[in-house]
Parts: C-alpha cells; structure tokens; sequence
C-alpha cells in the first residue's frame, strides 16, 4: 500500500490551513472522499439525473441501473445474501432506529430485555432507550472491563433468555475497542435473541462478512468510508426484514393503494419510501470499488501501524492520558493532556493546521464512566501517514507547554 500515492487521489488533503499544510486526523467523524467518488457524482448530476424505479425513458433507465447496481456492490462488499438484504438507509442512525421501531416494538413486550452496552454511541443508545419505554422492555448493560473492554463470560451472564435484542458497537468510536461481536451474536442467539451490530466504525476499516459474523442486522455510513453523507445501509436476515412492517409511507414503497388501504412492495424497497439518495447510492458504490481495489486487510494494516507509532510517541508525553486498550484496537486515539480542556487542545491544533476532534463524541454515559466531561480524539485513516503523526505529536508538546501553567 503506497500511502503517498493514495493520498494524492484527495484533493482536500492538499491545501493549508492556518498557514500550514492540513493534517486531517478526524476519519472517525467523516473520511474525506477520492476523486473517483467526487466524479462518480459529478458524472450522476451530469449525465443521468432521474428518479429511478419509475420512468420508462433513458435516463430513468441509467439511474436505476446505477442505483440499482450500487446495491449489488454493497451486497458483495458485506457478503449479503442477497439484494433483498440490503436496505439503503441515510446512515447508520436510520437503520439503527429503522431495527429498533419496525422491528423491536413489535417483538417486545413488558420485562422483556434489550442489552447494549455503555460504550454505545447515542445512535445505538437513545433508539433502544425509547423502544424499551414504548413496549415495557428492561434495557440492560454489559459491564465494562477498567481497559474499556467487554468479557464474553459477562456476556453469559447479561444476556438471559427473556432478553430479545442485544445491539452492540463493532468498533467503538471513543476507546478503539474492537468487540467480538461474532461471539456475543453466537450467545444472543443460543439464548433465542436478535444480534444488531453497529459497523459505523469498522466497515471503513475492517472486512466484513455478514454471514459469517452471522448477526441478524448490520448498519453502515457511507460518509465514513470514502462515500458522500446522507448514504448508509441496512443489512438485515430476510425472514427478519419480511416481518418487519416500514415505518415511512409514500411513493415508492407502495405496491398497491385504495383509499382504505394499500400493501407494500417486496424487499428491498419496502423501507425505501419517497425519492430515494440516488446521488448518494451512486457515490457509494465507487467508494467500495476504492476500498476493494486497495484491499481492506491492508487499510486495516495500515492503521495498525500508524496506531502502534502514534501511542509510542505519545507515551513520551507526560501528564497524556490516553484510553482504552494498549492494544488490539482499531485507528484512534482518545486521550487528554493533563488539565487542558480538550476543546483547547484541538484549537491550538487547528492554529497549526492539525484538525481533531474534541469533545463527548455523542457517548455522555461513556465519558461519565471515563470520569470525564470530554476528551480529545485523534482518528487515522487509509491516507494518514508517521509524518502526520509527528506533525501531532510537536503540537501536543507545544499545547503543552503553553499551557504550562495548567498542567505543572
């Protein structure tokens, strides 16, 4: 993997900021996007812009094939099953509470159990939370090891057989941890529960096989993997989805309306009502020929090796606290620098150029588990490089040192 060749397929990685070249640490947020994504939906607003499914006329017939075939690659790259499995949502926050309003409603009942744990970002906590209150569920939490980490045996002991849906984060977005979520489903289902996987953060960066992890839903962003915002999936097992009633009405996902009722179209277009993200879908399917055509083991090995120099050189650091496991974990790095509040330490990075993010990452119970009101987080991705990494590290010693006084 030639990371200065890559690099070179981001415009936006080559300007400055602030009067200095930009150092763009922040993938876990959104991940900037090749050229051939940006032309994919150039060359869609240019040459074939149509609603899809429903006129007979060329263009109508270009955009559906597009959208239609940006399906198929998103089927291949997750090893669906089939077309039907595949549910183009606008990310992962709406297929999250697409599972937990058309699917976990219906199936709970009172004292029934919903398990997730405290790691969750909110789009995997508030829509289980609100799905509890509606039907009476117990929501219920796996217990967090003092590294950030979740053992199996809790696992065990959690998940119980009144328990009908456990929904838990692939990678998670504040600690890097990287959960055995092929283990939890084979417990879930054992004890005749529902396995929902929150791949927001694993699959920009891992391979990913479906039917191997054999989870029963699967949800993805495109924005974080190379795609346009406003573009995720829902991968969900057949049977499930055909149970599962829509929860948008309107055109598209109709088969058949009278004025006292109408019935649905088949799967895939059930949930997909209303003019769909054609544009988005479009640039989607090219961000996955980027990814395959570079390999996602070697993405993965890439920033594992990024990841592993960046906490050698921030061990060097004193008063930098950084979270989660030492090891065995995905391409961030949250942490904090003494007393410095976090929102300082990215402003004084960004003055040199070096964005990051700051603050709760939208995991409050988290960070309250954390014992902290925020953190820092710097996040590296396919075209992130040592000397990124370096550029980090000086400016950390200079915040440092700036704020002297704040942290002895």
């Amino acid at each position: 993997m030639n990371t200065k060749e890559i690099r070179q397929l981001f415009p936006i990685l080559h300007q400055e900021v602030n009067g200095h070249p930009l150092v763009y640490l922040d993938s876990a947020a959104t991940s900037q996007k090749p050229v051939s994504v940006i032309e994919a939906v150039k060359h869609y607003y240019e040459r074939d812009n149509s609603n899809v499914h429903r006129g007979v006329h060329t263009l109508g017939s270009r955009a559906t094939d597009a959208y239609e075939g940006a399906r198929e690659k998103l089927v291949r790259f997750l090893n669906a099953g089939s077309a039907e499995e595949v549910i183009f949502t606008r990310g992962t926050t709406s297929a999250l509470n697409l599972v937990a309003t058309g699917y976990a409603r219906s199936v709970c009942r009172e004292g029934d159990e919903i398990v997730i744990t405290p790691m969750e970002h909110h789009s995997n906590l508030i829509p289980w939370q609100q799905a509890a209150k509606a039907t009476g569920a117990v929501l219920k939490y796996i217990p967090l090891q003092e590294d950030g980490t979740i053992r199996l045996e809790d696992v065990e002991q959690t998940i119980t057989e009144r328990t009908k849906i456990v929904s838990v984060t692939y990678v998670s977005n504040v600690l890097g941890v990287v959960n055995p979520v092929k283990e939890i489903a084979a417990i879930a289902q054992r004890k005749g529960a529902k396995m929902v996987v929150d791949g927001a953060q694993s699959t920009p960066h891992l391979k990913v096989d479906v039917q191997d992890l054999d989870c029963d839903f699967y949800t993805l962003s495109g924005h974080k993997m190379c795609g346009p915002t406003g573009i995720g999936a829902l991968y969900g097992k057949r049977a499930l989805l055909e149970e599962m009633d829509p929860i948008e009405y309107g055109g598209e996902m109709i088969d058949h309306v009278d004025l006292y009722d109408s019935t649905w179209k088949d799967l895939p277009w059930k949930f997909e009502g209303g003019t769909p993200i054609i544009a988005g879908a479009v640039g989607l399917g090219a961000a996955i020929d980027f990814l395959e055509s570079i390999g996602l083991d070697e993405i993965d090995r890439h920033e594992k090796r990024i990841t592993a120099y960046a906490l050698e050189r921030m061990s060097d650091i004193k008063d930098l606290n950084v979270y989660g496991p030492r090891s065995d974990r995905a391409g961030l790095i949250t942490f904090n620098l003494g007393d410095v509040h976090p929102h300082d330490v990215a402003t004084v990075l960004d003055a040199e150029g070096i964005a990051i993010r700051a603050g709760h990452h939208c995991c409050q119970p988290l960070m309250r588990w954390l014992q902290v009101s925020a953190t820092a987080r710097a996040s590296f991705y396919l075209y992130n490089t040592e000397e990124d990494v370096d550029r980090l590290i000086a400016s950390l010693i200079k915040t440092k040192e700036y704020f002297g006084h704040a942290i002895g």
